[in-house]
């Protein structure tokens, strides 16, 4: 579970982050990123019913997401409020086809250092 610390969210912060961020798009997700004045990242997850009509489909990827950014948390730059949303056509057969979407995704929006961890 991602910490409460770095979750967004009020409708207000989302609302923040979708008019006044920049947005980056890798494969089938797409991140907004805005800055905020905390010294914590935070991070929100949309799947609407475009991506899948069934709810246990979109809250198991929404599960994965906040999973793959709380391990990547350590890397990613502190003051940002971000959005990941997933779109429809983004399927998911292991957990770990994620991972490097993520990374990839978070790097295009500049907001993670990614370290050689070998």
């Amino acid at each position: 579970m991602l910490p409460t610390a770095n979750q967004l969210k009020k409708k207000k912060d989302f609302e923040r982050v979708f008019k006044k961020g920049k947005g980056v798009k890798e494969d089938f997700l797409y991140l907004k990123v805005a800055p905020n004045d905390l010294k914590v990242s935070r991070f929100g997850f949309v799947t609407s019913k475009k991506f899948s009509a069934n709810a246990t489909a979109r809250n198991k990827t929404k599960r994965r997401l906040r999973e793959l950014v709380k391990a990547n948390l350590p890397d990613i730059k502190k003051g940002i409020d971000a959005v990941i949303v997933a779109m429809p056509g983004l399927k998911i057969n292991d957990f770990w086809e994620l991972e490097p979407l993520i990374q990839s995704l978070c790097k295009k929006a500049g907001i993670i250092n990614i370290k050689d961890r070998s």
